[in-house]
């Protein structure tokens, strides 16, 4: 009976230590799940990703054929990642997948590239989304000065920067206000262009699917698919926090699915409501298409709309800034990346470190250049690295059939989606050489670096000491610490 009690005792303080010591709480339910999913995907893209994909695709009939198949296509992958995700309890997304499948040097060349381009590219893409649509109505019909977007673009990414930096739980909460918001902005271009399609306003759905031989080239349709994935983008975002999701084996697969689905029938139907209002020459010419389309059919709601596609764009923001700076940390945890990266503050128990990093890099990229530069440059490495993590899982259930997966993917699913990833990295090459190749250079410009700082380090002996010195006065000053308590 003693022994009893001692041992219930023991498991209390066991139980007390393990609550207050520095560790990523799991504090992410069903609701969260659903809303980072969403509330990721659904940004900037379905608001300016249309002109690039009716550019590159030629007709309004193959744009929608278009938007239809990237999310059936990111879908499969995001069931792919569902599997990974339930299979390997880290944290850390792509960068732990491929470092369980693959190895060491895939993972690096992932963490690198992330936060070499790849992050910095997306996330000034979306702020600078989020700057135009703040901006624009107040300078409407004259277009509004850049310098003026991309101040106002610094301040939304200094604002989720800081509500990042300061609690999990208000960044959950605010990316779940965020992702309601989203659905209502989605539903109020929605309803009024089905509306008016039931009305027989369907002449812009005439001949939809004639081609302009003179200016269109299958060489294009890669780079349709390109700005119509970089909208279903962040599908994956779930699994950079695997180890803060309560109940992962049921919760990651169940928000993923409904996620997807979600956005899928939504963004056809947006374009569908977009075409109804605009002709496609239109929809080219439009500088922001929500705000056009508002002007049309929503004429009382006008000044609203743009409101609500720039929280829109705050919210895949601060989703990308949540999920994000958690593969840094694994990274770092797995001696990838500086230590102090691995670091979470006292107080606030955040990644502060791999957050902040994130910070300037992003506001580089915004003083950069145009838009759809930015989607080619960064979608090439980022779909070849999605490419070698699913192609990962195929060699790992190949090596370990008997490994657990409480979660698994019909195999022809894994296939096809593996495939036609690296179809479509193949063809960019050709589509956009300048952009792509470029992307593939910065990529391999981390296996020097994988080889002389971390496999074995070269690094001087004096550059090390004095390295190590100022990550333990930047470890003072942020007040952060090692994590105490293991989470997967």
């Amino acid at each position: 009976m003693g022994g009893s009690q001692q041992e219930t005792v023991a498991e209390r303080v066991e139980d007390k230590g393990k609550d207050e010591g520095v560790h990523l709480r799991r504090r992410i339910t069903l609701l969260p799940a659903v809303s980072f999913v969403i509330g990721s995907v659904v940004g900037s893209g379905i608001f300016i990703a249309p002109k690039g994909v009716l550019m590159n695709s030629g007709n309004v009939g193959l744009s929608l054929l278009v938007w239809a198949l990237c999310g059936v296509l990111s879908t499969f992958g995001a069931l792919c990642y569902a599997e990974l995700g339930t299979s390997f309890t880290k944290s850390g997304g792509h960068y732990t997948y491929l470092l369980e499948t693959l190895g060491p040097l895939p993972a690096f060349l992932r963490l690198w590239s992330e936060f070499i381009f790849i992050r910095p590219a997306v996330a000034s893409y979306v702020s600078l989304a989020f700057g135009r649509y703040v901006v624009e109505p107040l300078y409407m019909p004259c277009p509004a000065p850049p310098a003026l977007v991309k101040l106002v673009s610094i301040l939304g990414v200094t604002f989720v920067v800081a509500v990042n930096c300061w609690s999990v739980s208000l960044a959950s909460r605010t990316q779940v206000t965020l992702t309601f918001i989203k659905i209502f902005a989605l539903a109020l271009i929605i309803v009024p262009g089905i509306m008016a399609l039931a009305r027989g306003q369907t002449e812009n759905f005439q001949n939809a699917f004639d081609i302009d031989t003179e200016s269109f080239t299958l060489t294009k349709l890669p780079l349709a698919f390109y700005s119509g994935l970089y909208a279903y983008g962040g599908w994956f975002t779930l699994n950079y926090v695997t180890e803060e999701v309560v109940n992962p084996n049921r919760n990651i697969p169940l928000a993923i699915v409904l996620s997807m689905i979600t956005v899928t029938v939504c963004y056809v139907l947006v374009n569908v409501a977009y075409y109804t209002m605009m002709t496609g020459a239109e929809l080219l010419m439009s500088e922001a298409v929500a705000v056009t389309f508002a002007s049309r059919a929503l004429q009382g709601m006008t000044s609203g709309v743009p409101i609500l596609v720039s929280l829109s764009c705050l919210g895949a923001l601060n989703g990308g800034f949540f999920g994000v700076p958690r593969m840094l940390f694994v990274g770092a945890r797995e001696g990838h990346w500086p230590a102090l990266f691995s670091m979470i503050h006292l107080r606030r128990k955040t990644p502060l470190p791999a957050v902040l990093l994130l910070y300037p890099l992003v506001l580089v990229m915004v003083a950069r250049g145009e838009i759809f530069q930015l989607i080619n440059f960064a979608s090439f490495s980022r779909w070849f690295f999605i490419a070698l993590a699913t192609l990962g899982l195929l060699v790992h259930r190949y090596r370990f059939p008997d490994y657990p997966r409480p979660f698994k993917v019909p195999f022809a699913l894994v296939v096809i989606f593996t495939v036609v990833c690296f179809c479509i990295v193949g063809m960019s090459l050709y589509s956009d050489p300048w952009n792509t190749g470029g992307s593939c250079a910065l990529t391999l410009s981390g296996v020097p670096v994988y080889y002389l700082a971390i496999k074995p380090s070269y690094i001087p002996a004096q550059w090390r000491k004095t390295f190590n010195y100022c990550s333990l006065q930047l470890q003072i000053l942020l007040e952060v610490v090692q994590q105490e308590v293991l989470t997967y």
